[in-house]
């Protein structure tokens, strides 16, 4: 690679996702420590992106689709935040497609004159799943032509106990809460918040994060504890089950293979002990639940 030069601090970041839940976490942060976020988003008009506007983001129309309007959104840029753009058809993950509009958004960085890219993908287990193929494919393209890349590769989110977003497993219905783990073994979990802000430590020091790729968690505690920590936090009885392999398989096959190599024991693997000495402030299920999980869940309860 050639020799790096600071970025201009006073330069706009552009965050990709940026209306989403790891984009939007990342945007904000940026946005608190007073550095300058362009907000990619596809609808100008979203509510999600006028949030971000009001926040101080500057908003830009594009889609990883469209080669032009990245070139034209990375104009001025000093770094990026990305996000993998998946894409899924019938059969499940477009592999190839997500890897080319990755490979795409590294492209125009490049041709930009952008030294530094910060990609969130997937925690890695020891047995690779289909839906992290176009993902790894995108980090490997990354650290080829970038002088200074970081993945960060964070496990489940804390806000899937939200149950948001379409998942078709997941969340909290009824008191109970099913998902594919074992009830008793422990299962990582990441707060947004702590993605962005080792996102927003790569960006105040590129060089100490550049060619380093965080395996991302906060906590591990298993479903039947995490259960009984939100019931605590909320005051409401909630308890834990795991579906079974044919509950599972009616979910799709990806899920039923995941379960299954969840079972095998391909687990994640962040070491959160390492990851507290960069970030002391990394959150637990407990200090989520107390800052802002607790209510977010109360309100769900509701208006269920």
């Amino acid at each position: 690679m050639t020799t790096t030069t600071p970025a201009n601090p006073d330069s706009p970041i552009l965050v990709t996702g940026a209306t989403g839940k790891q984009g939007g976490a990342t945007a904000r942060r940026l946005l608190a420590g007073g550095r300058p976020v362009r907000a990619l988003v596809r609808d100008l008009t979203a509510p999600a992106a006028a949030e971000l506007a009001a926040a101080g983001a500057q908003l830009v129309r594009g889609d990883f689709d469209d080669p032009a309007s990245l070139r034209a959104a990375l104009d001025g840029a000093s770094a990026v935040f990305g996000i993998p753009p998946v894409s899924y058809g019938p059969t499940g993950p477009e592999t190839e497609l997500e890897a080319a509009r990755g490979r795409g958004l590294i492209d125009a960085a490049a041709a930009a004159g952008i030294e530094q890219i910060v990609f969130s993908t997937v925690a890695s287990a020891s047995a690779a799943s289909r839906g992290s193929e176009g993902k790894m494919m995108i980090e490997e393209y990354l650290r080829d032509h970038i002088a200074l890349p970081t993945v960060l590769r964070p496990v489940r989110f804390m806000t899937n106990y939200l149950g948001v977003g379409g998942s078709r497993i997941d969340g909290i219905s009824h008191g109970v809460h099913r998902h594919l783990f074992p009830p008793h073994e422990p299962m990582q979990i990441i707060a947004l918040e702590d993605i962005a802000e080792f996102a927003a430590l790569a960006f105040a020091d590129p060089a100490r994060f550049a060619g380093r790729t965080l395996e991302l968690a906060g906590d591990e505690p298993t479903p039947v504890e995490a259960a009984a920590a939100i019931a605590e936090a909320t005051g409401a009885p909630i308890r834990y089950e795991q579906l079974t392999d044919g509950e599972a398989a009616a979910l799709g096959p990806e899920i039923a293979e995941t379960k299954k190599r969840w079972a095998a024991g391909h687990r994640w693997h962040a070491d959160i002990e390492a990851l507290r000495v960069i970030h002391p402030g990394l959150r637990t299920l407990a200090d989520w639940l107390t800052e802002s999980g607790a209510a977010a869940i109360r309100a769900q309860f509701t208006t269920s």
